[in-house]
């Protein structure tokens, strides 16, 4: 699990369910994820340990009762195609825990250096600079025809 989500490490996962059998073969899994992971740090490049919780749900739905239209409404709860008598209730807390991830993690109390950020003192960006130190910044014709606009 750890290779697939791109993480250095899983300590301790769990997952637990409150399933609900609806109609027509539908089932409600209510549940709570628990875990202890490292996730290495988008600033200093060095591991770290987080612990996350994180409730949810997911309805599986037979597939052959499974439409395309059926996923556009975004705050429905999500719903899973299954097919025979099985339910994989191990790949949905997987997908589950994919999606809570910070894709960029920090390690707690590590503030991203204000030349990331673009701000006054720092370099932009592109961190490139022009001859005589003043930063070069490649958008600011943009930004002028922007305001011009409004």
């Amino acid at each position: 699990m750890a290779r697939r989500l791109g993480l250095p490490a899983i300590a301790s996962f769990s997952c637990r369910y409150r399933l609900s059998a609806e109609s027509r073969g539908r089932v409600l899994a209510e549940a709570t994820l628990t875990t202890r992971l490292t996730q290495i740090c988008v600033v200093t490049l060095e591991p770290f340990e987080d612990a996350l919780v994180e409730r949810f749900a997911v309805r599986f739905v037979p597939e052959t009762d499974m439409r395309e239209d059926d996923l556009s409404d975004v705050d429905s709860i999500d719903e899973t195609p299954y097919a025979g008598d099985n339910i994989d209730i191990g790949e949905a807390a997987t997908e589950q825990l994919g999606l809570i991830l910070d894709p960029y993690p920090r390690q707690p109390g590590v503030e991203v250096p204000a030349e990331w950020r673009g701000e006054e003192g720092g370099a932009d960006k592109s961190g490139e600079q022009e001859s005589g130190g003043s930063t070069r910044r490649p958008f600011a014709a943009l930004e002028q025809l922007k305001r011009r606009q409004k």
